[in-house]
């Protein structure tokens, strides 16, 4: 979480988005490929009779009007066996996924943040065009792979405008589960004029001039260290294209079923202080505290061996965890959607994705299924009644809804993990959550997330959570 005067990503991009960002393009170096330059088990569900009454009464996500966002994932095996292949190869299984198989060259990294310059033989791989059903304004890859020691992988988004010319290839993160080869790390300072990365958003630079991304394809460069049969495993790739319009009052939704899940409950600010090269906690770890929370309700568990690097003063060590297997250092903090949704993954048995819902119903949908979320949003503190802050950035879990419709979230920024259960109003949360324009403290036009959530579930999910992810565009 940001507190509400201080600028973010978001707020920057709220100014980008108002004007076309002027000069030539300054795409930032990638490294080079081909076509550039040199289980934890699921909670147990109960089928019983109440369960299928929610699922009954719960309104179809979308189901109205078209949805404004396109969602697509690679993940099967004749997924990984389309597009492109320099190197490459996929491979079937229980989980299908993507490999190295034969480097296609080796290539000298120099690692801006580990001042650090190594070798690396490589392999690519480059989708099909996917033509977006909703021309967008902005989209966000997310990803789920494994990267043993001494590998790594990077992915790029290549867009196609609506009057037919290209972006660059732009560079989405470079990304490693560890942090012992490379500093996993977004990459700044990449525009066209036209459109620019925004840490792990690309964005229409103006969306007022109807110029929209039409279709894209994307790309994965795989890394390992050279002479070795070492490789990533990419299991999922999704981007998430949308057009959200540009207001400061959402559309208001009806309220459907009760239910409240139980997730384990973590605070923020109990880590105030700790670990200042991760972003010193408190408010700053909203994000992968949410993260945290909903892994664990999954079943996924930190052993005492990949917690004794924490102080063990230090209560809640696993968020600490959470923080430092998160942190983006070129953004200088662990609010990097994909690097959240990279790092639930990691755990057996996990996926994750970053994607956009669309009104309260979505997510009555997901909690009548048993999958909790985690929103984003910004306000001031009189828009949220109960919360006691503002904020220009703040992740939270949605755990439930209560019989009147109300939000039930666990809120990690409260004093201790005994207070993180909230229930906020309705109305005011779907505003805060679901609006792309607000005004800050100083009554300045800024930004709202438009309705971006992270969502985790299981590799192998139920057949009504397989309904429920699929009513809200995500693929299983």
């Amino acid at each position: 979480m940001s507190s509400s005067d201080q600028p973010t990503r978001r707020t920057v991009l709220a100014a980008a988005v108002a004007a076309a960002v002027a000069g030539g393009a300054v795409p930032a170096h990638a490294a080079p490929a081909p076509g550039m330059t040199p289980d934890a088990a699921a909670p147990a569900e109960t089928a019983d009779a109440a369960d299928a009454e929610a699922m009954a009464k719960t309104p179809v996500a979308g189901s109205a009007t078209a949805r404004p966002v396109d969602h697509r994932s690679w993940l099967t095996y004749a997924d990984w066996s389309s597009g492109s292949a320099q190197g490459t190869r996929a491979v079937a299984g229980e989980r299908p996924g993507l490999v190295l198989g034969s480097p296609a060259g080796t290539l000298a990294y120099a690692d801006p943040h580990a001042r650090t310059t190594a070798d690396w033989e490589y392999a690519t791989w480059t989708s099909p065009v996917h033509r977006l059903a909703v021309p967008a304004t902005e989209a966000i890859a997310s990803w789920n792979a494994g990267t043993p020691a001494g590998t790594w992988l990077q992915v790029e988004l290549r867009a196609t405008y609506t009057d037919g010319t290209d972006t660059p290839w732009y560079v989405m993160g470079r990304w490693a589960s560890g942090d012992q080869d490379i500093r996993r790390t977004s990459v700044d300072g990449q525009t066209d004029g036209r459109s620019t990365v925004w840490t792990d958003t690309l964005a229409v630079d103006d969306a007022s001039t109807g110029l929209r991304l039409a279709s894209y394809r994307t790309r994965l460069t795989l890394y390992r260290r050279p002479g070795t049969t070492l490789t990533p495993t990419v299991w999922r790739l999704g981007v998430m294209g949308s057009d959200i319009p540009d207001r400061f009052t959402a559309p208001a939704s009806v309220p459907g079923p009760a239910r409240e899940l139980a997730v384990p409950r973590y605070s923020q600010e109990i880590h105030q202080g700790q670990y200042p090269e991760y972003d010193n906690g408190g408010e700053a770890w909203c994000s992968p505290t949410s993260s945290q929370m909903i892994i664990e309700y999954w079943g996924g568990r930190l052993t005492p061996a990949q917690l004794k690097w924490v102080d063990p003063a230090y209560a809640d060590p696993q968020v600490c965890h959470a923080a430092r297997y998160t942190y983006d250092h070129q953004y200088a903090g662990c609010g990097n959607w994909p690097f959240n949704a990279a790092y639930a993954a990691t755990f057996d048995g996990l996926q994750g994705v970053v994607t956009r819902l669309t009104s309260l119903t979505d997510l009555e949908t997901l909690i009548a299924a048993g999958i909790p979320a985690m929103t984003s949003q910004s306000f001031l503190k009189e828009e949220l009644t109960g919360a006691g802050y503002g904020t220009a950035g703040h992740l939270m879990t949605v755990i439930g809804f209560t019989a009147e419709g109300d939000v039930i979230a666990n809120d990690p920024n409260s004093a201790d993990d005994a207070s993180v259960r909230r229930v906020y109003a309705r109305r005011q949360f779907e505003n805060v959550w679901l609006r792309t324009k607000r005004y800050n403290a100083a009554g300045k036009t800024v930004s709202g997330s438009g309705g971006v959530c992270y969502l985790y579930f299981p590799v192998r999910p139920s057949a009504r959570q397989c309904a429920a992810l699929e009513a809200v565009g995500i693929a299983v």
